[in-house]
């Protein structure tokens, strides 16, 4: 098959993938017990689609690599996440502010897929829209609470807004995997997922009464495999048991 699509769908998953694994950093630290287990259910539901994902690349790819070597066995410049998703967790406002970002950004994006020419794809972005769209109404509410509670809280999602939104733009980076796909009518016009992001970002930051940041600098390179200085200890901690006892099965 394409090695275009390969990539589309490896990008996909390694969002999810280290999402996933950042959020889970909060399991047992949440700030009440209901926002601990809510935080690890969002991190298995991301994770759940991340393997989906995964398996199809790996049978994409051709080359008899399974979910668990797609994820546990690569280096680092061979994952292409966007580097909103490697960022710390900082505190819990931080956290739901990278995560409404990301929700707002991934459920048109698999409303979209819904129609893709690829059925595997399609079929997969079946499954994750509820979660999805569960995901999006629960950051979205946790944003309004910040936004619009004290002054304290306020300060820290706007300013935690203020650090992530640098890292927005490579939400919706083109290249030549995305022109190949959008022409063969499986991925999405990302033009389009963009108006949502912005749509729904604009409406929720003013209930929140915080100030949407300028479209400045935009940080890239993750779609490429280049990454911030977090990821190699995200990965370290990810893939320490694989890498420690190769080949070992429970």
């Amino acid at each position: 098959m394409s090695p275009a699509l390969y990539t589309y769908t490896i990008r996909l998953a390694d969002d999810l993938l280290i999402l996933s694994q950042r959020l889970s950093e909060w399991c047992g630290h949440g700030p009440i017990l209901e926002e601990d287990i809510a935080l690890t259910n969002r991190a298995l539901d991301h994770l759940g689609e991340a393997r989906n994902l995964l398996t199809y690349a790996g049978q994409v790819e051709g080359k008899g690599r399974t979910e668990d070597d797609l994820a546990y066995l690569r280096m680092e410049r061979q994952y292409t996440n966007v580097k909103l998703v490697e960022q710390p967790n900082g505190d819990y406002a931080h956290t739901m502010v990278r995560s409404f970002l990301f929700d707002a950004y991934h459920l048109p994006l698999m409303q979209a897929l819904l129609k893709s020419n690829d059925a595997q794809l399609a079929a997969i972005a079946g499954k994750a829209v509820k979660e999805a769209t569960y995901h999006l109404r629960a950051s979205s509410e946790w944003i309004i609470r910040f936004g619009d509670g004290t002054e304290e809280s306020h300060q820290r999602a706007q300013t935690a807004l203020d650090n992530l939104w640098t890292y927005t733009g490579e939400l919706f980076e083109t290249d030549g995997v995305i022109d190949e796909m959008v022409k063969a009518g499986i991925a999405p016009d990302i033009s389009a997922v963009n108006a949502a992001w912005s749509k729904t970002v604009d409406q929720v930051l003013s209930e929140a009464t915080l100030k949407r940041p300028a479209d400045a600098f935009m940080m890239t390179g993750g779609r490429k495999g280049l990454h911030s200085e977090h990821m190699g200890f995200i990965l370290a901690e990810m893939q320490h048991v694989t890498r420690a006892y190769p080949g070992v099965s429970w």
